[in-house]
């Protein structure tokens, strides 16, 4: 897969394409991707993506915009999975945030993608103002011999599927609905750095994971799965917050205490997909009370997966 960092002047090769953002690349992404994937192997085309960075909602409003699902670099992971041959990471400035709907179209589309098939979300809007719709895209494919179609929107038991329905369920603690939203439980990744080692101080010593986003749309502790470094889908309590208990003011911290391993993670690139939400996270009046409710967490996670051992089928022993 190939990745673009701008969109240049004029393109040489022609392409079916996609417009979103892929926050999450939940069901209806991933329907979306399927049928870009077809029409570009009917065409003989490769299946492009066009997203911006940042989200169009962090530039205009950087203060109320929602937390992402993932970070830019799991969600071109997530679009590779999906099929894509390539991705135009657009960057969202006041130069583009000033396109019209009809300059989007002859500068993005037509002269710099050389779009020959387009796919939409039924809900798509663009240019300046968002004055640009479907009926829009229709006429201009008709003017500059392109095809567009839109996408329908897809749905879960009723519900429609959206980056906003899973970061709801997120922030509800619903994982579980979460998951079959998105197709697969939510994930984090990056990398275990050093923290403070105030865990190992008390008998839980936790892997801190650097992201590279300042915000999720979750926090409490939950039962998660880990992969990464020596790690196969091992069971770990995964905490997400602000550590009330270790101080005011702190960033937000992920971290995870793996259960029975006992090895050196530093520098390993981990994976966690989270399952249950076991609780909120709380602020403690002492560590020795913390100690007693992490120690309570752990078996709380270890009952979960007791009673929920499909989770655990690739589960192979860990150190």
């Amino acid at each position: 897969m190939r990745v673009f960092r701008s969109i240049p002047p004029l393109g040489k090769q022609p392409c079916v394409l996609t417009i979103g953002n892929f926050d999450g690349v939940h069901l209806g992404h991933k329907a979306l991707l399927a049928q870009l994937r077809a029409k570009a192997a009917e065409l003989g085309l490769p299946a492009t993506v066009l997203c911006f960075e940042p989200h169009p909602r962090e530039f205009f409003a950087p203060d109320s915009a929602p937390p992402r699902l993932c970070s830019v670099w799991r969600k071109l992971a997530l679009l590779q999975a999906g099929g894509v041959d390539q991705i135009w990471v657009q960057r969202f400035d006041a130069d583009f945030s000033a396109l019209g709907a009809d300059a989007f179209i002859k500068q993005v589309l037509v002269d710099g993608l050389q779009v020959r098939h387009l796919m939409i979300g039924d809900d798509f809007r663009f240019g300046r103002g968002r004055d640009g719709d479907f009926a829009a895209l229709k006429a201009a494919g008709e003017h500059y011999g392109f095809g567009v179609e839109a996408m329908h929107t897809q749905t879960v038991a009723g519900e429609r599927v959206s980056s906003s329905a899973v970061r709801e369920a997120l922030l509800a603690g619903d994982m579980e609905h979460a998951s079959r939203l998105l197709g697969e439980p939510f994930a984090v990744e990056g990398w275990v750095v050093h923290g403070d080692k105030i865990g190992r101080t008390i008998g839980y010593p936790t892997a801190n994971i650097r992201m590279r986003q300042h915000t999720l749309p979750l926090s409490g502790i939950f039962a998660v799965t880990v992969d990464g470094g020596p790690l196969k889908n091992a069971i770990g309590a995964a905490s997400i917050g602000y550590r009330p208990t270790i101080g005011a003011g702190l960033a937000l911290r992920v971290e995870v205490f793996v259960l029975d391993y006992s090895g050196d993670l530093y520098g390993e690139r981990l994976s966690l997909r989270f399952h249950h939400k076991v609780r909120d996270e709380m602020k403690f009046d002492s560590l020795d009370a913390l100690t007693t409710a992490i120690g309570k967490d752990c078996d709380a996670v270890r009952a979960w997966f007791a009673a929920h051992p499909e989770y655990l089928s690739v589960r192979e022993q860990n150190g």
